[in-house]
C-alpha cells in the first residue's frame, strides 16, 4: 500500500481503497474515522460481525489511510442484507432492498459468460461443501451474486462521479475477482459498464490446488504469495508432487508417516520431495533419514548437516587429544581411560552444539493432531519458534523478533541441560575409574594428594558457560555463517567449495576461540588454578640439611616414593581436571 501510495503521489495521482469489510451503511463511520472524530477502539465497535482477529489485520491499513489522507470506501453489502438473502434468497428482500442490491430482473446471474472445460463458474469458485447455507447451495449462491452487484455498483458510483485520474484499490475474498473480466464477478461486471477501464486482479495467497483449476483462463493477473500469512494447507501442487513421485519411481505409501500426511496435507514441496529423494541413493543418508526423524528434519533442510557435523567433531577429537597428549606426555597411554572418557564427553557435546541450532524440516507441526492436551501447549510453543534465531523464514512461518529472542533463550537451555548432564557424567566417571585405579594397584594409594573440582560446582558453570557463550556462537555459525552466507554462496555464486571452506574455518576459530573462553572463565570462577612453581631459595636449605643429617637423609629417601606417587597422581588429577575443562569447553 505505502508503495503504490508514494507511486500515485508521484504521478499526481490520487487514491482511494474499497473495503468489502465494511458494509456500505458504516460509510458515515469510517468518513468519522477519516475526519478523526471517533477514534479506531469506537470504529471496532461496528466490526464485533468479524471473525477473530481480524481487526488485528485491517487496523495498520486503517491506520495508514487514515494518517495519509487516503479515502476509504465501505462497498460490503449490509448485514441485514446478506442474512436475509442466505435464509430467504432474493425473493425475500423488500422491493427498495431488491433495487437497491440485486441485480435487475431476468439479466440473470451469470449473464453473457461462458463455462470453462463445460462446467460452470459458479462450481469452479465453490468448494465441495454441502449445506443449507453453504457455498455450493442455491442460497448462497445468490448471496454470492448480490455481493458482487452491490460492490460493482459502489465502485462504478465512485469511478464515475470522483477524480477519473485516481486509482482505485478493493481489497475484496478472492471468489469476487476471480478469473477477472472473463469470470462473472466484480472485475466482469465493472468490465461491462467501463469496457475501456484497467483493471488489475491479484490475489494474495492463492492454494496452488485452486490455480490448476484455472484451465486456459488466467485464474488472475498477479499471484502474491506474503511470508506475513502462514499457509497451512494446499500450499503446493499435487500434480507437481506426482510428477516427482513417478520420476523417482515411489509410492506415497513407501515414505515416512510424517511426509505422507504433508503430502495429503499439501505443505510438502516438490523441492523437499525431490532432496529426499535424492538423499536415497546414499545408503548411510537413506538409513537415517528412513529410520530417524530428527536426521530426515535437518538433512532435508541441509543436506550438508552431516558435514558439517563431521567437521566439528573431527576438529573437536583432534584438538582434544593434541591437549591431552601435550599435557599428560609419557603418561598418556597409561592413563588412557582418562584421555577416552574426557574425548568422549567432549565428542557428546559438540554433537548437540550442532544438532540444536541447526535449521530443520518439519510437516508434523500441520499433521500431527494427535497429541495429548497436556503436551499441546509445549509442543505448539515451541513447534513456532525457529531452530536458530537467524534462520530464515519458511513456509507457514514467519517468525518475529520476539520469536527469534526467545529462540536464543530456549537454545540456551537446551544447551545448558545438555551441558550440565554431561559434566555430571564426567564428574561421576572420573570417580569411578580413579576408585578402579585405586583397586587394580593396591600398591598406590589413589586418595592420596587427590584434587579435583566439585562436581555440582563444575557441573552449574559449564551449564551456564554453554547456556550463554556457547549457544551464541553456534547459532551464529549455523543462522548467519552456513545458512544464510553459506547457502548464498552454494546456490546464487555456484561456489559449494567455497562454502565448505567458510564453514571449517568458522568452527575450528570458534572451537579455538571458545576453548580460551573456558579457561579463563574457570580459572575465574576457580575450577582452575595457576601452578606456582616455588622458589630456589625456598628448596635450598632443606637439601643442604638432608645432606648434613644422614639419619633424616635415608628417612627422606624412604619416604620418596610415596611422595613421587603423590607428586604423579597429583598431577594427573591437577592435568584431568584442566583437560576436562578444556575438553568441556569444545562448546
Amino acid at each position: 500500500m505505502k508503495g503504490l501510495a508514494t507511486r500515485c503521489a508521484e504521478a499526481e495521482r490520487g487514491v482511494a481503497v474499497a473495503l468489502e469489510a465494511f458494509p456500505c451503511d458504516l460509510q458515515q463511520q469510517l468518513d468519522q474515522f477519516m475526519d478523526g472524530r471517533i477514534d479506531g477502539s469506537i470504529l471496532k465497535l461496528y466490526t464485533l460481525h468479524w471473525p477473530q482477529d481480524r481487526w488485528e489485520e485491517y487496523e495498520p491499513l486503517l491506520n495508514y489511510c487514515r494518517d495519509n489522507g487516503i479515502k476509504l470506501i465501505a462497498c460490503g453489502t449490509p448485514l441485514e442484507v446478506k442474512r436475509t438473502v442466505q435464509a430467504d434468497g432474493i425473493r425475500g428482500l423488500s422491493k427498495a432492498e431488491r433495487q437497491e442490491y440485486a441485480p435487475p430482473a431476468g439479466s440473470g446471474f451469470i449473464s453473457g459468460f461462458s463455462s470453462i472445460s463445460g462446467r460452470s463458474l459458479i462450481d469452479k469458485i465453490s468448494s465441495a461443501r454441502d449445506s443449507p447455507f453453504g457455498p455450493t447451495s442455491y442460497l448462497s449462491a445468490q448471496a454470492r451474486v448480490v455481493d458482487d452487484y452491490t460492490m460493482s455498483q459502489i465502485i462504478l458510483k465512485e469511478l464515475n462521479g470522483g477524480d477519473t485520474s485516481r486509482m482505485l484499490i478493493v481489497i475484496t475474498g478472492a471468489s469476487h475477482v476471480i478469473y477477472g473480466s472473463r469470470g462473472i464477478g466484480v472485475p466482469a461486471r465493472v468490465s461491462k459498464k467501463m469496457p475501456k477501464k484497467d483493471q488489475v486482479v491479484v490475489l494474495l495467497d492463492p492454494e496452488r490446488q485452486s490455480i490448476r483449476r484455472e484451465g486456459e483462463i488466467p485464474v488472475a493477473d498477479f499471484l502474491w504469495y506474503s511470508a506475513a500469512k502462514p499457509c497451512s494447507r494446499n500450499c503446493f501442487d499435487r500434480a507437481e508432487i506426482a510428477r516427482v513421485m513417478n520420476a523417482a519411481g515411489r509410492r506415497p505409501e513407501a515414505l515416512p508417516q510424517d511426509l505422507q500426511k504433508g503430502i495429503d496435507l499439501g505443505v510438502v514441496s516438490p523441492e523437499i520431495l525431490q532432496n529426499f529423494f535424492d538423499l536415497e541413493k546414499y545408503p548411510v543418508m537413506s538409513e537415517l533419514i528412513h529410520r530417524f526423524q530428527g536426521f530426515r528434519e535437518r538433512l532435508l533442510a541441509d543436506p550438508k548437516f552431516l558435514q558439517r557435523l563431521a567437521i566439528e567433531e573431527a576438529i573437536s577429537i583432534t584438538t582434544t587429544l593434541l591437549a591431552q597428549y601435550e599435557r599428560r606426555k609419557g603418561r598418556f597411554f597409561e592413563e588412557i581411560d582418562y584421555v577416552l572418557t574426557d574425548t568422549i564427553r567432549g565428542s557428546v557435546v559438540d554433537f548437540f552444539t550442532v544438532w540444536l541450532p541447526a535449521p530443520t524440516i518439519s510437516v508434523l507441526s500441520y499433521a500431527d493432531d494427535g497429541s495429548g492436551e497436556s503436551l499441546e501447549f509445549v509442543k505448539g510453543l515451541l513447534g513456532s519458534l525457529p531452530d536458530n534465531a537467524f534462520q530464515k523464514n519458511v513456509l507457514g512461518q514467519n517468525w518475529n523478533m520476539k520469536q527469534r529472542v526467545a529462540a536464543v533463550l530456549v537454545g540456551g537451555l537446551k544447551l545448558a541441560s545438555v551441558g550440565f548432564i554431561s559434566s555430571v557424567g564426567a564428574g561421576a566417571s572420573s570417580d569411578l575409574l580413579y576408585a578402579a585405579r585405586g583397586v587394580l594397584k593396591s600398591s598406590v594409594n589413589a586418595e592420596a594428594g587427590r584434587k579435583r573440582s566439585p562436581i555440582w560446582k563444575s557441573a552449574a558453570v559449564y551449564s551456564c558457560f554453554l547456556g550463554t557463550s556457547a549457544n551464541l556462537r553456534y547459532q551464529i555459525i549455523a543462522g548467519l555463517v552456513e545458512h544464510r552466507l553459506g547457502e548464498s554462496l552454494a546456490t546464487s555464486y555456484n561456489q559449494p567449495l567455497l562454502a565448505s571452506l567458510l564453514s571449517f574455518v568458522a568452527r575450528t576459530v570458534n572451537s579455538y576461540w571458545g576453548t580460551q573462553q573456558w579457561v579463563d572463565l574457570a580459572r575465574y570462577t576457580g575450577l582452575q588454578k595457576t601452578k606456582e612453581v616455588p622458589p630456589v631459595e625456598a628448596t635450598a636449605p632443606p637439601a643442604e640439611t638432608s645432606q648434613l643429617a644422614t639419619p633424616p637423609a635415608e628417612t627422606s629417601q624412604l619416604a620418596t616414593p610415596p611422595a613421587e606417587t603423590s607428586q604423579l597422581e597429583d598431577g594427573r588429577t591437577e592435568v584431568q581436571n584442566l583437560d576436562d575443562n578444556s575438553n568441556q569447553s569444545s562448546g
